[in-house]
């Protein structure tokens, strides 16, 4: 929770954001707020709302009006911000209906006027216009099958762009020639821009040919819908204009800025470690790949500790960030955080000195669940075995939550506000 509080949307714009003398400070950045005309917000993510908030706290009166998109249950009050919400991880029309007004506000801007645009984890599902004539259920079934195939969000997040008219750049076309500036909540490895909530507001580098390559790569594009394997076919044979490109003119009136991460996140983390008087070692913000397969890698890291005080003496937390996916082979319910946990917690049968293996989504929600993830602990198979219980088969079903609801393992926080991936972690006293 500390790591959590410390990338909070509130904690993280006072921290990084000042005005002074009608001068908007955000880091070596300066913007005069007496030169511009009107000033629009306008935002999608599971943390807009509260960055909203906090930026009308900040600026009061001078901001004109504004349009943010989030996700169900994560809007809070604001006085000018318009708060929508809307479907997350799967688009649905409220996504679209709160795009459309995003876009007005966006093409409403002119020359002398300036767009603070609040970006956080989940604006890929919560921000999009669908070119004209297909189907939002055709794109619906076919992002359920990549979030199920294996892949990952950047790769996830190259075949949105190519199928939208407002990721990849180009809702700073639409903005242009106001200028803008994107505050951004990182949930993406390595914090690439074109990225997170699909780029918006950046250069899109990928190609049409990237996005196909995704799409063959993890079987689905023979089983995508007709209507979408025309309209990449079209790109592919050059039909249809590609997202804008570095070096694009529209993008000398756009600052794009970084104000929170999930590295950050482990650092406040490893503090409070620190201060329970752990040994800490923060191992990795970059963590990904198959979840249950992290997850034996976490169990075996919590073995070395108990039994070598490797790779740092005990009392001992080692603290891991990223994100991983689930390849999908039944039809349980769960999430990545709390696959990873139940995958953990069957690699260390047996064991029984104190341990916690946990894995949580810092935006307090795992997949399609209430839960905000899962833990792994010796005591959980004395619930295993007093009810009979099968982890393999559960584990075997993508069924994780189940199981973690009836032997004391699942995690619930409620909606945190923010959203900087996941957080691991293993402690051993």
């Amino acid at each position: 929770m500390a790591g959590i509080d410390a990338v909070k949307p509130d904690v993280v714009i006072r921290k990084k954001l000042s005005v002074s003398n009608n001068i908007l400070s955000i880091g070596s950045e300066h913007f005069d707020l007496e030169q511009y005309r009107r000033i629009y917000v306008i935002g999608a993510g599971k943390a807009s709302a509260l960055m909203a908030r906090e930026i009308e706290n900040m600026l009061a009166e001078k901001i004109f009006y504004g349009v943010v998109s989030v996700k169900y249950g994560h809007s809070v009050p604001c006085r000018k911000i318009r708060i929508l919400e809307a479907g997350h991880p799967v688009l649905d029309e409220n996504g679209l209906s709160a795009t459309s007004q995003i876009l007005q506000v966006a093409e409403d801007a002119g020359e002398k006027d300036l767009i603070i645009c609040l970006l956080s984890g989940g604006g890929s599902a919560l921000l999009e216009k669908i070119p004209p004539g297909i189907p939002l259920e055709a794109v619906q079934k076919m992002f359920k099958m990549l979030l199920g195939s294996g892949a990952n969000i950047e790769q996830i997040n190259t075949v949105r762009k190519h199928l939208s008219l407002v990721k990849g750049g180009q809702l700073a076309r639409a903005a242009y020639p106001a200028e803008c500036v994107s505050l951004i909540i990182s949930d993406v490895i390595g914090d690439p821009l074109e990225s997170i909530a699909s780029g918006p507001t950046s250069p899109d580098p990928g190609t049409f040919r990237d996005a196909w390559e995704v799409l063959e790569r993890f079987g689905i594009h023979d089983n995508i819908p007709e209507i979408l394997r025309q309209h990449f076919k079209r790109g592919l044979a050059g039909e249809i204009a590609e997202t804008p490109k570095p070096g694009d003119s529209i993008f000398q009136k756009v600052k794009n800025i970084i104000l929170a991460n999930n590295f950050g996140a482990l650092e406040a983390a490893r503090q409070k470690a620190r201060e329970l008087d752990y040994n800490v070692l923060v191992l990795s913000s970059r963590i990904q790949g198959e979840a249950r397969e992290v997850g034996k890698v976490l169990a075996g890291l919590a073995q070395e500790l108990l039994d070598s005080n490797i790779p740092l003496a005990r009392p001992a937390c080692i603290l891991l960030g990223g994100e991983t996916t689930v390849t999908l082979r039944g039809e349980g319910k769960g999430g990545r955080n709390q696959e990873l946990a139940l995958s953990a917690f069957i690699s260390m049968a047996g064991v029984k000195e104190p341990y916690l293996i946990l894995s949580c989504g810092t935006d307090g929600t795992d997949g399609p669940t209430d839960a905000a993830g899962g833990m792994a602990f010796p005591q959980l198979w004395e619930e295993t075995n007093s009810r009979n219980l099968e982890p393999v088969k559960f584990l075997q079903e993508n069924n994780a939550y189940p199981f973690l609801e009836k032997t004391g393992g699942l995690i619930k926080t409620g909606p945190t506000g923010t959203n900087v991936m996941d957080i691991m972690a293993i402690l051993v006293p």
